[in-house]
């Protein structure tokens, strides 16, 4: 697989370069004897950081001759060997403690952060893109962090009272559980086509509610959507989460003279706390992914790039907005995980 791609302009594809073949092989040995050492994540992050910084610098020497629209994208090649260093990265550090692992990533980041401040990966054709779309990247990174923020909110609004009458009453609870089993068996696409008529339709009747911005394209049924699938995740972990409380625990509660709230809210709520944080995790993950969808519908967000380069033929625009995608998913994972952490120290 080709380590780079030389390709006359963005929509154009190009052939492929490996200027580097003896040194790519060698950096392929290393990450596989990195994988069967215990110190390998030395070997794993120069891997993780170096290859970028390879591949900047073979494309400002490619670029040395070229016309001034050539592009030089990053290659399978590239990509394999980068995802393969970064999980073996991500697997040497799963065994230190969270502070550590967090102090190691945001060490990568700054890396890369003070590479791009210099200008370091400014001939690579996914920064090219990136830079001549700045503007309106800023806005769909900015739309696609409230979209999932605002779900977020309100899934854990609606969800948690939900989860709790799932606890309370086992058969209304299955039932509720199933219906919303249902929901997520509906294709995303097919959900946010089908909330257009409706919501068109509340905005046509009371027209305050279109003034606002309320129709059947936007934020208003794109919300709708994501807190619809957001919401299994949250009931079944909010009742998990009261469910993990023992029996005795809540007793002893209750013969201490506490009310039911009291016990909810003093004992259950603290003691099941660490499981509704992980579901709240899996929900701001899954989320951040689905939000890419409602672009479809003009809701925005970063799915919008996606979706214009695959009806433009252009892959680094379609790389802008999954890597941007990934990379809030895999930081709003960070943050729970290291929620989980505090919460466990402090128990």
């Amino acid at each position: 697989m080709a380590f780079l791609h030389v390709a006359p302009n963005r929509l154009l594809s190009g052939h492929p370069a490996s200027p580097h073949i003896a040194l790519l092989a060698v950096a392929w040995l290393l990450a596989g004897a990195a994988g069967f050492w215990r110190g390998g994540a030395l070997v794993a992050g120069l891997l993780t950081i170096g290859l970028p910084f390879l591949a900047a610098h073979d494309a400002t020497q490619l670029l040395q001759q070229a016309t001034p629209t050539t592009r030089i994208q990053l290659g399978a090649g590239f990509w394999v060997m980068w995802l393969a260093a970064a999980l073996l990265l991500l697997d040497r550090l799963r065994h230190l403690r969270i502070a550590w692992r967090t102090a190691a990533w945001i060490c990568v980041a700054a890396v890369f952060v003070t590479g791009a401040a210099v200008g370091a990966f400014h001939d690579i054709g996914l920064v090219r893109e990136w830079r001549a779309q700045r503007g309106a990247f800023a806005d769909a990174l900015a739309t696609h962090v409230t979209l999932s923020l605002v779900t977020l909110g309100i899934a854990l609004a609606v969800g948690a009272p939900l989860g709790y009458i799932a606890w309370r009453k086992r058969r209304t609870g299955g039932a509720l559980l199933g219906v919303l089993a249902f929901l997520q068996t509906v294709p995303s696409l097919a959900l946010f086509a089908l909330l257009i008529g409706p919501f068109a339709w509340l905005a046509r009747e009371w027209p305050a509610l279109g003034a606002l911005g309320f129709g059947g394209t936007g934020a208003a049924p794109a919300v709708f959507a994501l807190v619809l699938y957001a919401l299994l995740p949250v009931v079944r972990y909010t009742a998990a989460g009261l469910d993990a409380v023992p029996g005795d625990t809540r007793e002893a509660a209750r013969g201490l003279g506490m009310t039911r709230g009291q016990v909810l809210l003093r004992v259950q709520l603290p003691l099941g706390w660490p499981v509704l944080l992980a579901g709240l995790r899996i929900v701001a993950v899954q989320t951040i992914g689905l939000a890419a969808v409602a672009a479809l519908i003009g809701a925005g967000g970063l799915g919008r790039f996606v979706f214009l380069g695959i009806g433009q033929g252009a892959t680094d625009m379609v790389l802008l907005g999954t890597l941007a995608i990934i990379a809030l998913a895999l930081a709003a994972d960070l943050l729970f995980q290291g929620l989980l952490a505090m919460n466990e120290r402090r128990a």
